[in-house]
């Protein structure tokens, strides 16, 4: 959203739905509580805080546009065809079709063969990406031998039978993923894998006759057009790849209620609930243009009470049930900085008791109603309950400060609203068991200050996010909504990129690629947070069985592992913490680490807090970045990150085993993550990105305090950093932005840091880190997809795999790398490759029991 006052939210979940709402009218209430939300929606009662499901009042063939709640769009037709069959000429889901009535957009008819047979492998099962695994792996040589021989088990007369009746679909499947190597096997066809390599403690998996889980994707965010700005493309991803996604909006985005062109608006009346349902309109369009390719695809909306004593309004999109808008409609701040009181900020602060409704004028929500600080945790708990998500994203609860204002780099609405999505979810990981919800992964993203970051997306990426904005922002202003309100938000169509926001995207945590580690017997270890702590999976010696995921005692622990090994080869996992404390000042953010207790064993010791850099929160900030630790080579151990000046900071281990104080660096102007690796001398090094290059520093020799930051002349980075030592230096790997490619460069240390041979190495453009062990360097590729160089003059392949941060990778034997990412589902994958001259990846092993379903109602 645009600097200045901007429209942030919708309708509260307060007051008793009316019965009998108006069909197409702007004004239509929804019948009765969580009965009539297909498909992904939440089940069929009220978010009041009960667990269990209700008997559900719609099924697979239930049309939504009979119940009494359903609101039909304008334009809508009467008896229209079953919302769950896409009409006629509705684009498939990539996110990339042409779209009518949007300058610059013609009219197309899309291939659609290749999108049906996807639904149809899905439909089918996981098997059938089995198969299309098993048929790749067959073209190489012994290639069927290694997956019988992974598998453990002949293949049983159903699934040969299967078999042949996937192939078409599959095939389909096939082409659409361009140089995909070997396909995502299902939940199914793992189960077994799971025999050898899973974990076989704990209930048994469900039967293979179960519909797999592909993860839900739960996004909340504070204003309508966040979500487009900041964490698209992984929007458009989730949806393309048919994950089930809900998007909460916190507040209703009024801003001032006018809404016009810059040149219009002195001569524009204000309407505050008017601008809400704009911007409602148009978060409706670009979805549905996202999902369906139709801007003006229908919607049903209803009525929902909260768990904060409030009430919703909840949108499912009729053609992709899947796809669910929550809108709270709280009022928002009005201000990017300047003090608030009635706003997300002032109720987390204390400075107000409740903060009211400010309801669109479109809203099928009519009741008012306020919450206070703990009732719109209680709300955001009540969604968590419902929806059930496997990965959950949020804006960044720490920004920066600027360094000459002291005025933080985002909007307080963003920041404060992420803040109380963490202590939503802390309270909900507390308050349901595990048992009774899956693990959820957590990805926070950059806001603003993306605007003063070098580009992360490529061309064609940067094209399709403004395309989408384009939408929202009404370009056309044709009243395909049917709306007087309007059909979107048009202070920004001026500008829909908004500050450069629309060519990039950024992590606020979680890029570090060192979580995953091997030890002395070429045994794995991940480490990576679930449910707001450290998970633990273990694979014993190179063919051993995998166990975990198992939840390391602490809570409050941020997105993001970094690990070392000490010494002794006990292995130390580093990462950040949160805690909150009984009043709003002690919020803060903290350095912690833990130990194994001995090598190779599984029990670690309690988390140690190395405390922060940073004066309190409310003072400077809690922006500090992900630990980099390293142990050079006369085996002192550090631990370094990015304060929120900018600069580098440092604790050093010493010899009894305390830390030094907290050491100043220097540097300026550092963003994101810092990286460190030793070289062949034993030297530490360290590296961090600026907003033009990256700096460095280095020991002069093993033990020796690290010496000056040191411009290192290479070109700027899209942040993200890779260091590992090798070729007698330190090399690293980062992305060209506006482009996406992968370089590398090696860096020397003796006499001072010397870059040598910046080389481009192409890829498959995407953004975001990138890992790289022995000969393989792999990334998110374009389209959210893994992409994986296999070494030079082997071409890369894509996974159809989608996954939470960064991934990560370790060699485990003489020439074997494993590679390792957590998917949308908050499962562990894992694959290997041997460096020879038939380089490939092997069939993904999902390790531990997949997440149980969701409840039909909630489907």
């Amino acid at each position: 959203m645009p600097e200045g006052p901007r429209p942030q939210g919708h309708t509260p979940w307060q007051g008793p739905p009316s019965p009998e709402p108006r069909q197409g009218g702007p004004d239509a209430d929804a019948a009765r509580p969580w009965q009539g939300v297909p498909g992904g929606g939440p089940a069929q009662q009220p978010w009041a805080g009960g667990r269990g499901p209700s008997a559900p009042t719609g099924g697979p063939g239930w049309d939504p546009s009979q119940h009494p709640s359903a609101v039909a769009p304008a334009g809508a037709t009467p008896g229209a065809p079953s919302p769950y069959a896409p009409p006629h000429g509705t684009a498939g889901l990539n996110g990339a079709q042409p779209r009518s009535g949007v300058p610059g957009r013609g009219p197309g008819t899309p291939a659609t063969g290749g999108r049906r047979a996807a639904r149809r492998a899905r439909a089918e099962g996981p098997a059938a990406a089995q198969d299309a695994a098993d048929a790749v792996t067959a073209r190489r040589p012994g290639g069927a031998g290694r997956a019988s021989r992974r598998s453990g088990r002949a293949e049983a007369p159903a699934a040969a039978r299967r078999r042949g009746r996937v192939v078409k679909a599959v095939a389909g499947c096939a082409a659409t993923a361009a140089c995909c190597m070997f396909v995502l096997r299902g939940s199914e066809a793992f189960e077994a894998l799971d025999g050898i390599g899973g974990d076989r403690s704990g209930p048994a998996p469900a039967a293979a006759v179960d519909a797999p889980d592909p993860g839900r994707v739960l996004q909340i965010v504070a204003h309508p057009d966040d979500d487009l700005y900041f964490m698209n493309p992984d929007l458009r991803y989730s949806i393309a790849a048919g994950h089930p996604v809900t998007t909460v909006y916190l507040t209703a985005g009024e801003a001032d209620g006018i809404n016009a062109t810059e040149g219009k608006q002195a001569s524009t009346p204000p309407n505050k609930p008017a601008y809400a349902e704009a911007r409602q309109n148009g978060i409706r369009a670009a979805y549905a243009q996202m999902a369906t390719g139709d801007r003006g695809s229908a919607w049903k909306r209803t009525v929902v009470p909260t768990l904060g004593g409030g009430h919703a309004e909840v949108d499912v999109l009729v053609a992709k049930p899947e796809v669910n808008l929550v809108w709270l409609q709280l009022r928002e701040a009005g201000t990017v900085y300047d003090s608030a009181p009635d706003s997300l900020h002032g109720l987390w602060d204390g400075k107000t008791a409740a903060l009211g409704a400010q309801l669109s004028s479109g809203t099928p929500v009519k009741q008012r109603f306020s919450y206070s600080k703990d009732q719109v945790v209680r709300t955001l708990v009540g969604v968590l309950e419902q929806y059930r998500p496997t990965t959950v994203r949020a804006q960044d609860p720490t920004p920066g400060r600027f360094p000459d204002t002291k005025k933080y780099t985002d909007h307080q609405d963003h920041f404060y609203g992420a803040r109380f999505v963490q202590a939503a979810l802390a309270a909900y990981a507390k308050d349901v068991d595990a048992k009774d919800r899956p693990h959820f992964a957590v990805q926070n993203y950059v806001g603003y200050f993306n605007g003063s970051l070098p580009s992360a997306l490529g061309p064609d990426e940067a094209r399709e996010k403004l395309d989408i904005l384009g939408t929202y922002a009404w370009l056309d202003k044709q009243n395909h909504c049917g709306s007087n309100a309007g059909c979107g938000d048009l202070k920004i169509a001026d500008h829909p990129a908004g500050n450069g926001w629309t060519s990039t995207v950024n992590y606020a945590r979680g890029t570090g690629t060192s979580w995953l580690t091997s030890d002395k017997e070429h045994g794995l270890w991940a480490f990576k947070v679930l449910d707001g702590q450290v998970a633990l999976w273990h694979r014993s010696g190179p063919i051993g069985a995998w166990s975990g995921p198992r939840l390391l005692p602490g809570t409050g622990m941020d997105p993001g592992v970094a690990t070392v090994t000490l010494p002794d080869g006990r292995i130390g996992a580093f990462g950040t913490r949160t805690s909150f404390g009984a009043r709003p000042s002690d919020y803060r953010r903290e350095v912690v680490y833990a130990v194994q207790k001995g090598p190779g064993t599984e029990e670690f010791g309690d988390w140690q807090s190395l405390g922060t850099p940073e004066t309190a929160d409310e003072n400077w900030t809690s922006d500090i970045s992900g630990p980099a630790v390293a142990v050079d080579g006369s085996g002192q151990l550090a631990a370094y990150v990015r304060d929120g000046a900018g600069s580098l900071r440092g604790r050093v281990q010493l010899a009894g085993g305390g830390w030094g104080p907290w050491a100043s660096y220097g540097g300026a102007d550092l963003h994101g993550t810092p990286v460190t690796a030793t070289d062949g001398a034993g030297r530490r090094m360290v590296f961090a990105a600026t907003t033009k290059s990256v700096v460095g520093w280095t020991q002069p020799k093993p033990g020796a305090p690290l010496g000056p930051a040191t411009p290192t002349g290479l070109p700027d980075t899209t942040l993200p950093l890779t260091a590992e030592g090798r070729e007698g230096g330190v090399r690293l790997w980062f992305r060209k932005p506006g482009s996406g490619n992968v370089r590398t460069a090696l860096v020397t240390g003796e006499g001072g840091l010397k870059v040598n041979h910046l080389t481009d190495l192409g890829g498959l453009q995407g953004f975001g880190s990138v890992t790289a062990s022995g000969h393989v360097l792999a990334g998110r590729s374009a389209g959210g997809l893994l992409g994986a160089g296999l070494g030079e003059g082997r071409p890369w392949e894509r996974s159809p795999l989608m996954f939470v941060g960064a991934p990560s990778s370790a060699v485990t034997g003489r020439n074997t790398v494993s590679l390792a990412v957590v998917g949308l589902d908050a499962r562990l994958y894992v694959t290997s490759s041997a460096d020879d001259a038939d380089a490939h990846l092997a069939p993904w092993l999902p390790v531990g029991l997949r997440n149980a379903a969701p409840p039909a109602a909630a489907r």
